[in-house]
């Protein structure tokens, strides 16, 4: 039995969650489907085309538009376990929703920052 590689980590806690890797690798026990390279390699392409969509919905003062983004890159990150994406996903969603002051350039900074957190730790496991 091989070891499974522990998930990306950068100074502090781990980028991917070590329980969501483990779900995804029991749905491809041994790997031979490859189900856990597909779903990062989506996640990798979709991540791209959704920060370069926040970003433009920033540049725009488009609120809707970020939180729409936000409530798909929440489910789609937490499954992958990028758990740091996906709850400033949830906050930021939820602010924008319940019309909470606050500042969209900021909260977008944020996103693409967790975002590109995430999008590197999915791109690392393509590598692994």
């Amino acid at each position: 039995m091989t070891a499974t590689p522990p998930p990306p980590t950068v100074a502090g806690p781990p980028l991917l969650d070590a329980e969501a890797l483990a779900r995804l690798r029991a749905l491809d026990p041994g790997g031979r489907m490859g189900v856990l390279h597909r779903v990062m390699s989506t996640y990798v392409a979709s991540i791209d085309r959704s920060l370069a969509q926040l970003q433009a919905a920033a540049d725009g003062d488009d609120a809707e538009a970020v939180s729409r983004l936000a409530h798909t890159l929440k489910s789609s990150s937490a499954s992958i376990g990028a758990m740091a994406m996906s709850r400033a996903c949830s906050e930021v969603e939820r602010r924008l929703r319940a019309g909470l002051p606050g500042s969209l350039h900021d909260d977008v900074q944020r996103l693409l920052a967790e975002g590109q957190a995430a999008r590197e730790a999915a791109a690392a496991m393509l590598r692994d």
